[in-house]
């Protein structure tokens, strides 16, 4: 009586053990002892501390300790090169590349026969009640063999698989071509920023000596007689709007200058004190028309490339899931050898085979699959038109401004020439007596605007050529730009510490 209360106290216990498990997977599970989502859709999850991943260990190529003698006269070139070797973007374009390269030598192993080796130990005990003596009936089997498999037609779907690989590499290399060129571009334009933003401090500062000197002359004539106290108000006004434009410009500097370390590939925050040399005036124009600038864009522009090796890659997805509504040829074969211990010899397996597979039936998903591919060949065909439209347009707007700042560079050198005239009679006639406060501020003023307009149209001249040489895909490590010998941005275009 006592055993079969507890054989039911086992079964009771059995069952609530699995009402109590049934219940709890019902429930969310928990991470690190902490509910796995929030309570709420409105309130923020809590993450353990377990969860909370550390940023990657970021390992700069090239040292900021070995380029210091470079910042102290940091070339075009120079920025170009190191941004190229520390960009992270860069390397993981090339090690996508190398992916690639690596699938497409994994899918021409399908020209080639599957081996396989194989082998086996087997221990096996039976037990015979028909014989009357007491055996265990052990026997241990030993056995190997080799079995060969080789697709022999297909009706192309093996070479479309390796057509595919083959235009994912070309793609994949077309792509890293592309992210070097933006790189390239992008360290450009910040050099270029960095220059102006230094140029343009220079400019106001002077502005401001000028201005200091016309409220010292105010005051002296103020107190000689000359003057009024307006007008030494008057340029005091004129020498604190200036004095905060020196300071605006200061901190564009210290902004395009941490602009320029991360284009280059160290922190934003990285302390290097550098000073920039104003370039000197761009000289040159691009001889190609537009529409030759154009028709080289579609041809040489990697992105555009890519795009074709894409659409490329999904017409051989269309072949080969043509190839699998067909049927397909392979050869089989097998060579096996089997040895039972204790019993002498051995014996030898032979086999092989010709198989035929016929897809009769998959529920229509081979059918489906082959629609699939044929839309997605139509959309990666249209996308890279569309990516053609856009890069005419680029390549038409960025000439038709590059044609402009030409333009607007040469009007800014004749308003500076202008208004330094100006300027120098405005204060001449002031120092005589016979001009106002009023004329020689407003001189100042336009001499300030033009040199800032002076400087703005040479930096957008340089920044819009890099712009265009990117745009047709012509733009390379070097300094030079293939659409205009530009050899004077190292020699004029300088940073020094």
């Amino acid at each position: 009586m006592d055993l079969l209360k507890i054989k039911h106290l086992r079964t009771i216990a059995s069952i609530a053990i699995i009402l109590s498990l049934a219940g709890c997977a019902n429930k969310l599970p928990k991470i690190y002892n902490v509910p796995s989502t929030s309570s709420s859709p409105g309130e923020q999850w809590r993450a353990p501390t377990q969860t909370l991943q550390k940023p990657f260990q970021k390992e700069d190529n090239l040292p900021i300790e070995k380029i210091g003698d470079k910042l102290t006269k940091l070339t075009l070139l120079d920025a170009v090169d190191i941004g190229l070797r520390n960009n992270p973007s860069t390397r993981a374009s090339w090690a996508d590349a190398r992916a690639a390269a690596a699938s497409y030598g994994a899918s021409r192993g399908n020209w080639f026969p599957t081996i396989n080796a194989s082998g086996n130990a087997t221990r096996s005990r039976g037990i015979s009640t028909a014989s009357a003596t007491n055996s265990d009936g052990s026997t241990t089997t030993y056995s190997a063999g080799v079995s060969l498999s080789y697709l022999l037609f297909d009706f192309g779907g093996r070479s479309a698989v390796v057509e595919e690989a083959r235009q994912a590499l070309i793609a994949a290399n077309w792509t890293q071509n592309a992210v070097i060129q933006n790189e390239i571009l992008r360290v450009q334009l910040a050099f270029f920023n960095y220059i102006g933003s230094g140029a343009l401090l220079e400019a106001n500062r002077t502005s401001l000596k000028e201005a200091e000197l016309n409220l010292d002359a105010a005051e002296e004539k103020h107190k000689v007689g000359l003057a009024t106290l307006a007008d030494v108000l008057q340029a005091k006004t004129a020498y604190s709007e200036i004095k905060l434009a020196v300071q605006s410009a200061e901190g564009q500097v210290r902004i395009a200058k941490s602009s320029l370390a991360v284009a280059m590939g160290y922190p934003a925050n990285l302390g290097y004190d550098i000073n920039a040399i104003p370039p000197g005036n761009p000289e040159g124009e691009i001889t190609e028309t537009v529409d030759k600038l154009i028709a080289q864009a579609l041809e040489m522009r990697p992105d555009i490339q890519a795009s074709r090796a894409l659409a490329s890659q999904m017409n051989a997805k269309i072949k080969e899931m043509r190839a699998n509504l067909l049927p397909s040829v392979s050869a089989v074969g097998s060579l096996g050898r089997t040895w039972i211990d204790g019993i002498s010899g051995y014996k030898n397996t032979y086999s092989g085979s010709l198989s035929l597979q016929v897809p009769l039936f998959s529920g229509f998903a081979r059918e489906y699959d082959l629609m699939r591919a044929k839309a997605a060949a139509d959309a990666a065909i249209e996308d890279s038109k569309s990516l053609e439209q856009s890069i005419t347009f680029q390549v038409f707007s960025t000439h038709s401004n590059f044609i402009t700042a030409g333009e607007r560079l040469k009007t800014a050198n004749d308003l500076v020439a202008s208004a330094v005239q100006s300027e120098e009679m405005a204060l001449g006639r002031y120092k005589e007596g016979v001009g106002s406060i009023l004329d020689l501020l407003s001189a100042q003023r336009t001499l300030a605007s033009a040199r800032a307009e002076q400087i703005n149209a040479r930096l957008n001249w340089f920044q819009l050529l890099a712009q265009l040489a990117h745009d047709v895909g012509i733009l390379g490590k070097d300094s030079e730009n293939p659409l205009i010998s530009i050899n004077q941005i190292n020699q004029s275009l300088e940073v020094k510490k």
